[in-house]
């Protein structure tokens, strides 16, 4: 590639790299992957280190609750992880409108699905991954019992989050998110040491029990336990019956590129029916307003 034979505005960052590269919204994150990749692991294995390293360091954005979606190019084939977790079998639309919803509440037990990720991160080690599973929760561990300074971003949506929550969560569930975010009634500083031992402790669960402690042993025991206790559907039952699911990706050609997504129940499909209804279309500029008009509505379509 001959750089000068692009004309790059001077608002992009341009960087090469020899040997690899990981990119996070996080420099933890991201340097937890590097480290990863500079003990012999492959991108697999950073990239699950870099997400699990997350949960942690940008806690306003991720969480060990969360789903995961993955495509892994490896050896000439494309591959689709669905990480998203279903429903508790016990909830129902006569259900939730029992209890006086008429819309999905945003927070509380109620639209508490399966976490995937947990499952998600070990069945992408298992299958591609070349170094031990646990290893790669090294530095999340460190980073949850030690301590890492906060950055002024994450600080910053930290308060905010912590302002909303107060205004408009209550009760006996939501408890435990305050006392483990709002230590001592307040969100970290930027530049201050956070730390959470529990967090930790549950980390290292994970990595010497393969997530299997999620989903079959003593942590879900104890998320059984306090959704019982706060009303919620999840149960024992519904996390011992889950495992992230291998998925064909799905493909459209745009302008002479292969474009491949998730299928449903990921959004991706949005993506190739948005780029199918495009693709005669032309467009001088990048960021105009006709360019930005066109598309906006594509997606809306």
């Amino acid at each position: 590639m001959n750089p000068e034979r692009y004309d790059y505005p001077s608002r992009r960052r341009v960087i090469y790299g020899r040997h690899g590269m990981v990119c996070a919204s996080q420099p933890l994150a991201a340097q937890a992957g590097l480290d990863i990749l500079k003990k012999g692991g492959n991108a697999v294995d950073a990239a699950i280190a870099t997400a699990i390293t997350l949960t942690v360091t940008e806690p306003t954005s991720n969480g060990i609750g969360s789903d995961t979606f993955a495509l892994v190019w490896m050896k000439d084939s494309l591959y689709g992880l669905n990480g998203s977790g279903w429903s508790p079998r016990d909830i129902s639309l006569e259900a939730v409108r029992a209890r006086g919803y008429d819309k999905m509440p945003e927070r509380g037990w109620t639209p508490v699905n399966i976490p995937g990720s947990p499952s998600a991160w070990y069945t992408l080690s298992k299958r591609f991954g070349k170094l031990p599973f646990g290893e790669l929760f090294s530095t999340a561990i460190d980073c949850a019992r030690s301590g890492y300074p906060v950055s002024p971003t994450i600080s910053r949506l930290w308060n905010n989050q912590l302002a909303k929550f107060r205004r408009e969560l209550s009760g006996p569930e939501f408890a435990p998110w305050f006392e483990t975010f709002a230590q001592g009634g307040r969100a970290p500083a930027p530049g201050e040491l956070w730390s959470c031992e529990d967090m930790a402790r549950t980390l290292e669960e994970l990595a010497a029990t393969n997530c299997e402690s999620f989903y079959r042993g003593e942590l879900a025991r104890k998320i059984d336990a306090f959704s019982r206790q706060c009303g919620g559907y999840l149960r024992a039952e519904d996390l011992a019956g889950y495992e992230a699911v291998w998925v064909d990706p799905i493909s459209v050609n745009y302008k002479g590129y292969d474009v491949w997504e998730l299928p449903p129940n990921g959004h991706g499909l949005v993506v190739l029916m948005t780029l199918n209804m495009l693709r005669n279309d032309h467009f001088a500029h990048h960021d105009d307003l006709e360019t930005i008009h066109r598309q906006l509505e594509a997606m809306k379509l």
